[in-house]
């Protein structure tokens, strides 16, 4: 199969679903990262050019830990909007990965950028399969796609439909976040937080509602056409009533 997660900025992928991903390419699966913008502002010192470039090459180094491929749509950080522009955008990285599976982000997260590209994904899946909307690549199938969790210390805030057992690869994922170096030192400048660490606490919490040490969460895309399909899918836990 062909997998391809969408996200905001360098390091959301690895977040919310890079355990996933790296049980999916144990598998065999190709693994495609689509980020919508630079991460320019996200590093304590330099440029937002100087930065970009940064986050560029450790957004290539934490693909490189599962052998996945980079889509770099080049937006710039905190200013991520819905136009026809990142919509076409959207719909060109998705023909060009041509996903069985698609990770999106939540429309229900802190960050703006997180919203606005979860919408655009979720907008995009059908335009991508349609022949008369022309772009670079050629129109593919509409992809089975999942919503990825929220960046929250509140459990609640997002209500998961299934979990999946990422603790054998904890070590893998831990690693694609390490690639993030300038990020870590970001989070820990602004926000006093350690990022490796919260997604860590992040991946413990929803192991311990699923009954396995480390899982992460996602809801299903209910809209028309529903292609949910969890036999797909790698330790898919369902939640206990």
């Amino acid at each position: 199969m062909r997998i391809l997660a969408v996200g905001a900025h360098p390091d959301d992928i690895e977040n919310f679903v890079g355990g996933t991903l790296a049980l999916l390419s144990r598998q065999g699966h190709e693994i495609w990262f689509a980020i919508a913008t630079r991460g320019d502002i996200g590093a304590p010192t330099g440029t937002r050019d100087e930065i970009a470039v940064t986050r560029h090459n450790e957004a290539q180094a934490a693909c490189d830990v599962i052998g996945a491929k980079l889509i770099w749509l080049g937006y710039n950080d905190e200013f991520l909007f819905n136009t026809l522009e990142t919509r076409m955008s959207v719909i060109d990285a998705i023909r060009e990965a041509r996903p069985d599976i698609m990770f999106i982000l939540s429309e229900a997260d802190y960050h703006p950028d997180h919203r606005t590209i979860g919408t655009i994904a979720r907008d995009a899946r059908i335009p991508a399969s349609v022949p008369l909307i022309v772009s670079r690549f050629p129109y593919t199938s509409i992809p089975t796609t999942y919503i990825c969790d929220i960046f929250s210390d509140d459990g609640d805030a997002f209500t998961p439909d299934f979990y999946i057992d990422v603790t054998d690869v904890q070590e893998e994922k831990q690693r694609m976040l390490a690639a993030h170096v300038s990020q870590v030192a970001w989070m820990e400048a602004v926000f006093k937080s350690d990022m490796d660490n919260d997604a860590v606490r992040r991946d413990r919490r929803r192991g311990a509602e699923a009954g396995v040490g480390f899982a992460e969460a996602f809801q299903t895309l209910k809209d028309y056409p529903v292609t949910t399909d969890l036999s797909l899918l790698p330790n898919v836990i369902m939640p206990t009533a």
